[in-house]
């Protein structure tokens, strides 16, 4: 039995397999960084432009409202092309909008410049995650999305204190143009190193209209309880996460110059352990994973969303905590996803799930701006009702994703049983 494992975990972790798993991660958080980036600026932008946390809040709304929309539009063209390429082409718009923030002079050239940036980065983490299905099997997908999540918080240790000291030094305008500079160099990479990745093209023979594909993948009762689980997956970050660095700022006490060390240490927890997390919802469980890591978050959100005025050193303490348990929950359910789709509707799935996420996201920071009051001494108030909200949502998903889990183990297990009686009668050859 030893014999016939080694050889499948080297061919699973081939040097170029480590070279898409880099590559992805560094897309992810390029991705990622353009939201995370908003969350330290709004304190600036508030200021400087006299807006109301609502209107800043439509500011990351209307990137996930745009995103929502272009992920179904190019949902039934997602398996119809080299996967490369899909993604090239969305990246380099995602370069385009972010170029457009670089250079916004007014609140209003920002939100269509936010809407643009949505268009096509909404749709990039869903081709991430189907080439990662196309490439990686399933058991051993939660180790790779250890790895891909990293992204998020590698964005916290780099992206948000480097977007502060620019902001405080340059302008709020530079953290963007940093971010572009940075996805022309990923981009060039991914030109010139990046083999094709059509497998799925050969899959079937009938090239359907995009449109009944679309229909098709919007339909299967399986892939409709997926999505609905991902409609609450996208409550918590979307809700507190935006006005975060407020709350961190006027609520807790923390000054903006001390923002970088809260995001930087809990950041290095969070990339220190996320390898961990994954290797371990391979081997306990994905949904194990899921509920233990639902179960922290719960716990830690409604501690955190009620705090005061509180010292640095606890705050860091209860947010690497938070974070080891958004972690949990973010890499078990993107791997126990990836599982949901057949192979030739990977595209359009992901597709689809992540416009539901962006659109879900996309209510829940409006929702988030219109709850949360801000007083003229800044401090927000009724924060500790998102919490609440948030929790909600995450006792609700552990039930979704519970059958979601079952489904996954029931497909999983009739595709194995053919591939095991050829083994055995290999065997017995």
């Amino acid at each position: 039995m030893t014999t016939t494992q080694k050889p499948t975990q080297e061919k699973i972790f081939t040097p170029y397999h480590a070279f898409v798993i880099a590559i992805l991660t560094i897309i992810q958080f390029s991705v990622i960084l353009d939201f995370m980036v908003l969350s330290p600026l709004g304190v600036f932008l508030i200021k400087n432009w006299h807006i109301h946390p609502s209107q800043f809040g439509l500011v990351v709304s209307v990137y996930a409202f745009s995103a929502g929309i272009s992920g179904i539009l190019a949902a039934g063209f997602a398996d119809k092309f080299d996967r490369k390429k899909f993604l090239l082409f969305f990246y380099a718009g995602f370069l385009g909008g972010t170029l457009l923030c670089a250079v916004a002079p007014t609140y209003q050239f920002l939100l269509f410049a936010r809407i643009i940036t949505g268009i096509f980065g909404g749709v990039i983490g869903s081709i991430s995650f189907a080439i990662i299905s196309d490439i990686f099997k399933l058991e051993v997908r939660g180790r790779v999305m250890g790895f891909v999540q990293m992204a998020f918080a590698a964005s916290q240790i780099l992206g948000l204190p480097i977007g502060l000291v620019l902001a405080n030094h340059f302008g709020w305008h530079s953290p963007f143009w940093m971010i572009a500079i940075f996805c022309f160099a990923v981009g060039v990479v991914i030109a010139l190193y990046m083999k094709p990745i059509d497998e799925h093209l050969k899959i079937r023979s009938d090239q359907r209209h995009p449109f009944h594909h679309l229909v098709k993948t919007i339909s299967n009762s399986h892939y409709l309880r997926a999505f609905a689980a991902t409609t609450l997956l996208a409550t918590g970050g979307f809700m507190l996460m935006p006005l975060g660095s407020t709350f961190s700022n006027f609520n807790l006490g923390i000054r903006l110059d001390q923002l970088w060390i809260l995001y930087g240490v809990s950041g290095v927890f969070t990339i220190l352990t996320g390898p961990a997390i994954g290797k371990l919802s391979d081997r306990v469980g994905k949904y194990t994973i899921f509920v233990a890591g639902s179960l922290i978050g719960m716990v830690m959100v409604a501690i955190y969303t009620n705090l005061g005025i509180t010292p640095l050193w606890l705050i860091i303490i209860l947010s690497i905590v938070l974070y080891i348990g958004i972690s949990s929950r973010m890499i078990s359910s993107s791997a126990l996803m990836t599982a949901v789709p057949e192979a030739q509707d990977r595209g359009a799935f992901m597709s689809i799930n992540s416009s539901i996420q962006q659109i879900a996201g996309g209510i829940a920071s409006a929702v988030a701006g219109l709850i949360v009051v801000q007083t003229k001494s800044g401090v927000l108030e009724h924060y500790d009702r998102l919490g609440y909200v948030v929790i909600g949502t995450m006792t609700i998903t552990i039930i979704m994703m519970h059958f979601l889990n079952k489904y996954v183990q029931t497909k999983s297990s009739k595709s194995s049983a053919p591939m095991a009686k050829r083994e055995m009668q290999l065997a017995t050859e």
